[in-house]
C-alpha cells in the first residue's frame, strides 16, 4: 500500500470505566489490529496501577503502543504524541493490519483526527514554569481569566482546574501570536487517515459511578500507595505534572498526612467522576462519533455497526 494513502484507523473513545480496554482487545482480534493508546498518563513508565495501564495478560498477544514512553520528569506535548502515533499507525497499517487507537485523552484524539498542527507553537519551559508558579500562588481561575481575556472559546471548554491545558493554550498564545482557537481554525480540513470514531458510554450515570469507584477500590488493593511511594523514592516529586495526576496527587496528600485515606481515596474517586463528566461533555460535542451504550450493545452487534460503518468510508 502506497505510504501517501490515507490508512483506515478505528478509534474508540469514551469516559474513564467504562469499558474501552476490553473492547479495544475484542476489536483487535475480531480485525487484525494493533493498538496505539491515546492516554497522555499512560505514556509515562512507572505510573501503572493509577492509570489503569494495560496489562501484559490484558493484552492477550495485542501488540499495544503508546506505553512507557517517557519517565515521569519527562516533558511530553501534543506534537511530539503526533510525531510518535503517525509512524506508528502507518506502520500498522502497511503490514496489513487495522490500526486501532484508544483514546482517553481528548486532545490526543482530536489531533488525529482534524490534524491538528501543533509544531508551530514550540514548547517554552520557561513559561511554562512561569504561569504554573503564579497557578500555584493565586489558583487556576487566575490564569483562566487571563485565557479568556485572550481566547474566550477555549477558556469555555477549560475548567478552570486544568491548569496544564490552561498554560499550554496561553503558551500557544505566547508563541505564535494567535489563540488556540483560531490556531484549530486555521487547520487543513483534510484528516490524514480515514478514521472512523466509536463511543463507548452508560446511559444510567450511575452504574458509569460504581464502576469509577470500584476501580478506585481496587487500584488501593493492587497497591498504588506503593506506587506512589515507589515513584517518591526515585525523586518524582509532586510538583511534576505527571504526578498532579488523579489518584496520584491524593495519594501524595494521604502520605503527607493531609488527607486520611479514607479522605483520600473519597478525593480520587469524585475526581475520577469529575473527569469521567468532562470526558462526556467535550466527547458529546464531536457530531462524527458513533455512540454505542456498553450495558445494552453486546460485541458482536456493535462489530455488526461497526462493519456497517466501515464499508461507508472505505
Amino acid at each position: 500500500m502506497n505510504q501517501t494513502d490515507k490508512p483506515p484507523v478505528l478509534i474508540l473513545v469514551g469516559p474513564t470505566a467504562v469499558g474501552k480496554t476490553a473492547f479495544s482487545i475484542a476489536c483487535a482480534k475480531h480485525y487484525n489490529g494493533e493498538i496505539l493508546s491515546a492516554d497522555s498518563m499512560q505514556i509515562y513508565r512507572g505510573m501503572d496501577i493509577g492509570t489503569a495501564k494495560v496489562t501484559q495478560e490484558e493484552m492477550e498477544g495485542i501488540p499495544h503502543y503508546g506505553l512507557d514512553l517517557i519517565d515521569p520528569d519527562q516533558p511530553f506535548t501534543v506534537a511530539e504524541f503526533q510525531a510518535y502515533a503517525d509512524p506508528v499507525i502507518r506502520d500498522i497499517h502497511a503490514r496489513g493490519k487495522l490500526p486501532i487507537v484508544v483514546g482517553g485523552t481528548m486532545l490526543y484524539v482530536k489531533s488525529l483526527t482534524n490534524h491538528l498542527d501543533f509544531t508551530e507553537a514550540s514548547a517554552d519551559f520557561e513559561f511554562r514554569a512561569r504561569l504554573q508558579a503564579v497557578a500555584d500562588e493565586q489558583g487556576g481561575e487566575f490564569l483562566h481569566k487571563q485565557l479568556h481575556d485572550i481566547d474566550p472559546t477555549t477558556a469555555a471548554r477549560l475548567h478552570p482546574n486544568d491548569v496544564k491545558r490552561i498554560i499550554r493554550a496561553l503558551e500557544v498564545y505566547e508563541t505564535t501570536g494567535k489563540p488556540m482557537s483560531q490556531a484549530y481554525a486555521e487547520q487543513p480540513p483534510e484528516p490524514k487517515y480515514d478514521a472512523l470514531v466509536v463511543g463507548l458510554n452508560l446511559t444510567d450515570r450511575a452504574v458509569l459511578y460504581d464502576r469509577i469507584n470500584r476501580r478506585v477500590d481496587l487500584m488501593l488493593e493492587q497497591g498504588l500507595i506503593e506506587e506512589v511511594q515507589a515513584l517518591l523514592a526515585k525523586g518524582y516529586s509532586r510538583d511534576l505534572q505527571s504526578m498532579q495526576g488523579i489518584g496520584y496527587k491524593e495519594i501524595l496528600d494521604y502520605l503527607e498526612g493531609r488527607l486520611t485515606l479514607e479522605e483520600a481515596t473519597d478525593a480520587v474517586k469524585q475526581g475520577s467522576r469529575r473527569y469521567a463528566k468532562r470526558q462526556l461533555s467535550w466527547w458529546r460535542r464531536e457530531t462524527d462519533i458513533h455512540w454505542f451504550d456498553s450495558q445494552e450493545t453486546t460485541f458482536p452487534t456493535r462489530f455488526e455497526t461497526i462493519d456497517y460503518l466501515r464499508a461507508g468510508i472505505s
